[in-house]
């Protein structure tokens, strides 16, 4: 995990994902940067662009097909998520924005109103440049934007044009739209919307389909929703999986 998360940007979220509901909920009542959130725990859907997408999913696909041929099952996305500012800041930044060509950003422009508070809360701000377009080919890291509340000041990360740049994989880097879902009971007003930078990757791949897990899912299956448990043959555990991961990475009609 501390290779996969090797960068300069702070990791605010960790999601083990399977594809798998039952228990698949973090036991902790705080919530930290540093907790392992698993399936139930995201509420949020990444939209890439389109090359990306296809060409994560088809790495994802490859991948989740050679652990079924070696009998592996039980492996999991581990999912870095870095805000590119905090939630409670959403409220202090008001700008005139229009969304980029890509759909994966919005882009504020120089003139600040107070009557236009932007409820999707992350903004990129190229200030003191004469380019005001998102670059969605090298991930570009900036300063950040001290922005003075009546808590005190506080920073954001900002990707600002003409900085030191930090190169796009696949996995590693990757600029994203983050959209949150609403519960069935939400009275949300707003839709939120978040730019992100995600790290990504397949981990745990050495647990084969063995007596051990045989048995196990013969037990959870007599209690529980036999789709619903993580120890299931790998064929269908790899299916499972790669169709979880399309619902996280979503097609991006807005790039469309």
């Amino acid at each position: 995990m501390g290779n996969m998360f090797c960068t300069e940007l702070r990791i605010h979220r960790r999601f083990d994902l399977k594809g798998s509901s039952l228990g698949r909920s973090a036991d902790k009542v705080e919530i930290d940067e540093n907790t392992i959130l698993k399936d139930l725990d995201l509420n949020y859907c990444f939209y890439l662009e389109p090359s990306w997408r296809d060409a994560l999913l088809q790495q994802i696909e490859i991948d989740s097909k050679f652990l079924e041929l070696q009998h592996i099952m039980d492996y999991s996305l581990l999912l870095g998520v870095h805000y590119r500012a905090p939630q409670h800041l959403r409220s202090l930044m008001s700008y005139n924005h229009h969304t980029s060509v890509d759909g994966l950003g919005i882009v504020a422009e120089d003139e600040a109103r107070e009557d236009e508070i932007l409820p999707q809360g992350l903004v990129l701000v190229p200030r003191g440049a004469d380019d005001n377009t998102v670059v969605v080919g090298p991930h570009i890291r900036g300063s950040r934007l001290r922005a003075t509340s009546s808590t005190g000041d506080e920073e954001v990360d900002l990707l600002l044009p003409g900085t030191a740049r930090l190169q796009i994989q696949l996995g590693v880097n990757m600029p994203a739209r983050a959209e949150h879902i609403p519960g069935k009971d939400s009275t949300e007003m707003f839709h939120e919307v978040y730019d992100v930078v995600l790290y990504l990757g397949i981990i745990d791949i050495l647990q084969d389909y063995n007596i051990s897990k045989k048995i196990e899912h013969a037990y959870k299956s007599i209690q529980f929703d036999s789709v619903s448990i993580s120890a299931v043959n790998p064929t269908f555990y790899s299916e499972r999986f790669l169709e979880f991961i399309k619902k996280v990475f979503p097609p991006n009609v807005l790039a469309g």
